[in-house]
């Protein structure tokens, strides 16, 4: 079984203008710039044949490369509850295509429907129990976040490992937007 997600990766003078910002909130565990993704569909754990299977499905898509641009601030919970904050992007046509075509080949290949609604976002810190005051302060002092436009001309399939530390993540296979993409690791063995 490998755990699984298909994402954008954030170029690195992006994610290097995001550091300055994973600071004010006690106890966050900001994500490193390694790190820094916009997730297109999380697939979870899947076997190792039927991650072969999905690699095929999303070297089929076809998508024109497009733009995103990185957009305001927020926080998933409420509260006490409160548990991730991130930096927001801005709604694209193209961004929510690409999603949905992630989410139509996890579905050919039988995966669980996601029944979550998207909300493309960069998480920038996991929070154990923070002081919702903190939290609250973070996002109004980074709510103006706007980055330059980001070119996708081609996205990710992650492996996942979870450790103590967080999540390290690995790109598996690489598919560039428009065109064919070379081998990829899950293609079966002759």
């Amino acid at each position: 079984m490998i755990r699984l997600f298909a994402a954008l990766s954030i170029p690195a003078e992006v994610g290097a203008a995001l550091v300055p910002r994973q600071i004010g909130i006690d106890g966050a565990r900001w994500r490193p710039l390694e790190a820094l993704h916009v997730t297109l569909r999380f697939f979870g754990e899947v076997r190792e044949d039927v991650a072969r299977d999905l690699d095929a499905e999303l070297l089929s898509l076809r998508v024109r490369p497009f733009e995103i641009t990185l957009q305001g601030a927020g926080a998933f919970g409420e509260g006490p509850d409160l548990h991730a904050v991130w930096a927001g992007v801005a709604d694209t046509p193209e961004l929510t295509r690409l999603a949905a075509a992630c989410e139509r080949a996890a579905r050919r290949v039988r995966l669980p429907v996601e029944t979550r609604r998207y909300r493309p976002h960069v998480t920038l810190a996991y929070l154990r129990r923070p002081d919702p005051r903190q939290a609250a302060a973070w996002m109004q002092a980074n709510n103006l976040l706007r980055s330059p436009p980001i070119l996708v001309s081609e996205f990710g399939l992650f492996s996942s490992v979870l450790t103590a530390e967080g999540s390290r993540y690995t790109l598996e296979a690489s598919y560039p937007l428009a065109r064919h993409g070379p081998a990829h690791p899950f293609a079966a063995e002759e």
